[in-house]
């Protein structure tokens, strides 16, 4: 009981950070309808920029400073490589996006250099002890960050006006343009959002320990959870953050026990998981479904 329990909540921080980087990717689908294969760039010149300005000016100065400088790179990607293609096919932008995704990390690698890096977190290894069970400080900051994180988007995209102007973009463009929505402020909003939740997903993803130039391959694990929770779906990508972490932590802590399955199944479950919704629900949990009249 004492290993299911670890293994949860460090699945619900694991999850955390998938649910964030999950948002980042459905925020720009839902106002563009295009799938940005740029994130892991954004997560990684996020989690670049943390580990060297924590130094000079501390992690907590650092994080949001990274955040907003990731939101602007962000908002330079839409405005010089994506807004150029409005008009082209989805299909395209996204290769554009794939392209950018590549020169950007290519720059960012520089940066990193040789050597493993850290974030300066203040949390490292630290344990929370109850009774048997041993809460890593890491797991429990990036859930509440999270939570802190969903709940300002929901208040952004409920209450403010821009967040009904983007609610309006998403549903449909040409509606919200004949009601005076500037949909390229949505656009480009959408872009600067995703740079930000991308670079505090990665922080927690490299939080208590080091980090190298291929921590990107953990901004992949968000898309079988944006195709398992529902591309245009925003709860989707919290539930399917969070469910693909407690799964695949879950899985890491039994697989020792079930020889025949191998030593790294953990890493394929978050695939797994999402064929086995997608048989059920195409759309996935909270997608909407297309209905064409014919």
């Amino acid at each position: 009981m004492t290993a299911f329990v670890e293994g949860f909540v460090r699945g619900l921080g694991v999850g955390s950070v998938y649910a964030l980087l999950a948002l980042g990717f459905v925020i720009i689908y839902k106002a563009t309808r295009v799938i940005s294969f740029a994130q892991p760039a954004l997560m990684l010149a996020g989690v670049v920029l943390v580990s060297h300005l924590a130094g000079p000016i501390g992690f907590w100065a650092a994080l949001p400073v990274a955040a907003l400088l990731t939101a602007l790179l962000g908002l330079g990607i839409e405005r010089g490589a994506v807004r150029p293609m409005v008009g082209r096919p989805a299909f395209v932008v996204a290769i554009i996006t794939l392209g950018v995704d590549v020169a950007i990390r290519v720059v960012v690698n520089i940066f990193i250099g040789l050597d493993v890096r850290n974030v300066h977190d203040p949390w490292g290894l630290s344990t929370l002890v109850i009774g048997n069970v041993h809460i890593e400080h890491r797991h429990i900051a990036a859930f509440l960050c999270a939570a802190v994180l969903v709940a300002a988007l929901f208040v952004f995209f409920r209450f403010s006006r821009m967040g009904l102007a983007m609610r309006a973009a998403a549903d449909d463009q040409e509606a919200a343009l004949a009601q005076g929505v500037s949909v390229g402020a949505v656009f480009a909003l959408s872009w600067a959002l995703a740079g930000a939740l991308a670079a505090v997903g990665g922080t927690f993803a490299a939080a208590g320990g080091s980090f190298d130039g291929t921590l990107w391959l953990t901004a992949l694990v968000a898309l079988p959870v944006i195709i398992l929770g529902g591309l245009d779906s925003l709860p989707g990508a919290v539930v399917g953050g969070l469910a693909v972490g407690v799964a695949q932590e879950l899985v890491a802590t039994y697989q020792n026990h079930t020889p025949w399955l191998g030593g790294n199944v953990s890493v394929i479950t978050p695939y797994v998981l999402m064929l086995l919704v997608l048989l059920v629900r195409p759309y996935g949990l909270f997608g909407t479904r297309e209905v064409e009249r014919v």
